[in-house]
This record gives C-alpha cells, structure tokens and sequence, in this order.
C-alpha cells in the first residue's frame, strides 16, 4: 500500500472517530442557585441549597424537547447581603445558566431581580416571602406562601391561643423580610384589637438584653421576631437569662436546628409558621424525608450544611420541590433558553413535597396552608401544633 494511501485511511480512521465523539457529546442545561452560604442567613441558605442538592442527585437529567440533558447546579454565595447581591447573580449570568432557583432571604432576591430581568433568565423563589420579590416584573415566580398570610396567621394564632392583647415586635433595620412581616403581623394584629409595641435593631448587633427587657417592661403577651437565625438565637439567650415566660412567635426563618439547639433546656416557648413537616404517610414525603436523611447521613460536608445532625428543615424541602419545578419549566419550555422557560413557568403545576404548586398571574404560588410548630425544649425537637389556612 502507498504512504498516501495509508495516510489517507489512517485520517478518515481518526475523523470518524471525532465525528463519533461529537455526536455522543453528553448535552447539559444549568441551574443557578443563588443562596446565602455566609452572613446573617447562611445557615437558612445552605440548608436550603442541600434540598437543591439531595434533589439533584435523585434525578440528574431532565429530558427537553425530547433529547436527554446532564444538570448542572451552579452555586453562588449571595453573602446574605443586598450590597453583594447583584456580583453574585452576575456570576450566573455570566456561567449561562438557563434558569435560577433562590434566594433564602427577600432582600437578595429583590436586588438580584434586575440582574435576572436584563438577562432574561427565569427565577424562582424558594422561601423568599416578601411580596416585592414578585411585584412588577414577568420573570421572578416562587413556591412559597407570601407574608400578608403569613402575618395574619401569627396574628390569629396569638390572639387565639394566648389571647394576646399586646405584642411585642423586633426587626432589624433596613432587613425587607423582618420589617416586612412584622409589619403584616403588626396590621393583622391591630385589626383584632391588640396593642403593639415595634422596635428595630441595627446591622451587627449582638447583644439583645435590652430588647428582651423592653418587652417585659411593657407587659407584652407575645415577643414577634421573626429575624434571622444568627439574632434568633441571641435573642433566645437572652429570653432565657431574663426568664422571659411570654411565648416567642415567628416566620419560617426560626425553623432550623439552630434554633432548637438555642431553645433546648431552657424555659423559652417557641412557635413558628413554616412550610412544611415530618408526619406525613404520603409515600413521596416519606420517601423524601428517608432519602434526605440517609443523604445527610452519608455525606460529611452535607451534615455539616445542615448544622451538623439530620434535622429536616422545611425549606430543605421547599428547596427539593423548586428543582423539580426548574425541571418542570424546563420541560413545558421544550428549550434551555431563559426567555422561552419564562413564558412557560405560568403554566407549570406538579405536586411536591410541600403540596401542590403552581402560579397565580404574577407568578405567586397559590398557597394557602401554613404550619404551626413549637420547640420541645426538653428534646430538642420540633412538635407540631396545628395547620392554619385561609378560606
């Protein structure tokens, strides 16, 4: 055989063999998610990225207008911080993601919206409560109750179960999401006849001795906090040093093992609203508690996420329902193209481990059951107390 002609078949041998490797090239669509892993709502944040995770690793591809995609989760840290926010989404936008789940805390996402909107990618809010997060744009949609009904459940619940007649409220100042539900409860609250007491703190405060002693020097009947993790448990320190007996109400941000570490052994009466709890017999929740236990479990650098044990925080779960909404809207879109997943998410509905999602015109899921759980201080677990809808 001559040198050409070997030659020749030796470069159609190595042709083919790209040209296979081309064609079998794995596709894969990317999922940003944009969540707090440090500052005041990294523990919340990172709790809530392993839902993402655990789910991620339970289904891994999606299948998009018929052909089989690899999906890729792209995490950034927000730092908690609005200042931050809108580095941290530009990361994303700049790595390609097609859609985005997040953020822990309404303040980054609002911040982050802009980012979002110029780029023409679809958000989806995770436990972002704050009605602002949804309010004149086409493209932020979430899966979690807002905080109007959020504030007037905690409303009811003092006046019903403690027949609160003065509450005692503390935010931090210029935070979107503890101002705002404050504000909702403050509202709800004084539509039942009670008296209210508000006060904010500032950024980096540590000491909240001074607070809990006003609360009790205007004889209120419920403390409403509903800050985040870091103050939360300061705050219960120091209900505790002060023997505060009057109940601590608040959001779904006091729902982490954080605070049932603060709150265990000690004399503080402790009751959140939240999304989601243990309990169920549904097979999909208990398969979803099981597997995300065991994940947790087996995966050092995810126990540690989680605060170090295998408590289920709801918004772990709110976390796994919101993959499996991208998922959804990725489907329905037939594409990985932001612009084509925002036009579809109005349409997607699928029941997950929190219960039934889908959209209302502006993108707000349509929720309207809550959960009341209390701290067992002697075990260190949650209990639940009661579900709060509205009719």
């Amino acid at each position: 055989m001559k040198k050409s002609t070997i030659f020749i078949a030796v470069l159609l041998a190595v042709l083919t063999v790209f040209a296979g490797c081309s064609g079998n090239k794995e596709k894969v669509v990317k999922i940003g998610v944009y969540e707090p892993a440090s500052g005041d709502n990294g523990a919340g944040g990172k709790q809530e990225t392993l839902g993402v995770q655990y789910a991620n690793t339970v289904t891994p591809t999606v299948e998009i207008n018929g052909e089989e995609y690899k999906v890729e989760l792209v995490i950034v840290d927000n730092e908690s911080s609005n200042d931050k926010a809108v580095t941290a989404a530009s990361e994303l936008v700049s790595k390609g993601v097609s859609v985005v789940v997040g953020s822990y805390g309404s303040g980054v996402s609002i911040a982050a919206s802009d980012t979002f909107a110029a780029a023409e990618i679809p958000a989806i809010g995770i436990t972002c409560t704050n009605p602002q997060v949804t309010e004149g744009n086409n493209h932020y949609f979430r899966i979690c109750f807002l905080d109007p009904f959020q504030g007037t459940v905690l409303a009811n619940f003092a006046k019903d179960t403690f027949n609160a007649k003065t509450a005692y409220c503390l935010a931090k100042l210029g935070d979107d999401y503890s101002v705002g539900l404050c504000n909702y409860f403050i509202e709800a609250f004084r539509k039942l006849g009670g008296n209210v007491v508000f006060e904010t703190f500032p950024e980096g405060t540590s000491d909240f001795a001074a607070y809990v002693a006003n609360a009790k020097n205007q004889h209120a009947d419920v403390f409403f906090s509903p800050v985040s993790i870091e103050a939360a448990a300061l705050i219960i320190e120091q209900a505790n040093t002060q023997g505060l007996s009057i109940p601590i109400l608040a959001g779904d941000t006091w729902d982490s093992n954080v605070v049932l570490g603060a709150a265990k052994g000690t004399g503080v009466n402790i009751y959140v609203t939240t999304f989601f709890v243990e309990g169920s017999t549904d097979k999909q929740v208990t398969d979803f508690v099981d597997g995300f236990r065991n994940y947790i479990n087996t995966n050092a650098t995810a126990k540690t996420n989680n605060g170090g044990d295998d408590e289920i925080s709801a918004v772990s779960a709110m976390g796994f329902d919101a993959y499996y909404t991208a998922l959804e809207a990725l489907k329905a879109a037939g594409s990985t193209k932001g612009a084509d997943i925002i036009k579809a998410l109005p349409s997607v509905k699928l029941t997950g481990v929190s219960g039934a999602i889908e959209f209302n015109e502006i993108g707000d899921a349509k929720r309207d059951v809550a959960y009341v759980k209390q701290v067992d201080t002697a075990t260190g677990k949650w209990k639940f107390i009661a579900v709060q809808k509205v009719n």
